[in-house]
C-alpha cells in the first residue's frame, strides 16, 4: 500500500452555536489541512498520483472555504453539515474530495483528512468499511 500526504492552508472564521465558553463567538483560525491518499498501484512513471493533482482538487475545495465565515456557507447552515467544527470541517472536506478523486477509477483513495484549528489541535476524519 502506497500513502501519500499533502497539505495546505486557510484562513476562516467560525463560531460554535451552543458552546459554553468563547468558542461560541465568532472567531478565527488559520486552519491547516492535512490529506492521505492511498493505493496500491504505480502508474508507468512510477507514481500513485500526482501530488500536483492532488492539490488542484484540496485547492478547489479551500476556495469555497478561505476567508470566509464558515457558519455562513450551506454545508454549515441547519440541515447540512451541521456546525463547523474541525470534526465537521475535516468530514465536508473528506466527502468533496472524495468525489472528486475516487471517480478517476485509478485505484486512489482519500484515506484521511486532519484540520488542525491550531498547532497543537486537529480533528481527522476517515471512512470505516
Amino acid at each position: 500500500m502506497y500513502e501519500l500526504t499533502v497539505k495546505t492552508h486557510f484562513a476562516a472564521a467560525h463560531s460554535i452555536q451552543g458552546y459554553d465558553g468563547p468558542c461560541a463567538s465568532l472567531h478565527g483560525h488559520t486552519w491547516l489541512v492535512e490529506v492521505v491518499v492511498i493505493g496500491l498501484q504505480l502508474d508507468r512513471m512510477g507514481m500513485l498520483i500526482d501530488f500536483k493533482e492532488i492539490k488542484a482538487h484540496l485547492n478547489s475545495v479551500i476556495e469555497e472555504l478561505d476567508h470566509r465565515t464558515l457558519n455562513d456557507l450551506e454545508p454549515f447552515q441547519q440541515g447540512g453539515e451541521e456546525s463547523p467544527t474541525a470534526e465537521n470541517l475535516a468530514r465536508y472536506i473528506f466527502r468533496r474530495l472524495k468525489q472528486q478523486v475516487e471517480v478517476s477509477g485509478r485505484g486512489v483513495k482519500i484515506d484521511l483528512v486532519r484540520v488542525w484549528e491550531s498547532p497543537d489541535a486537529s480533528a481527522a476524519y476517515r471512512e470505516v468499511d
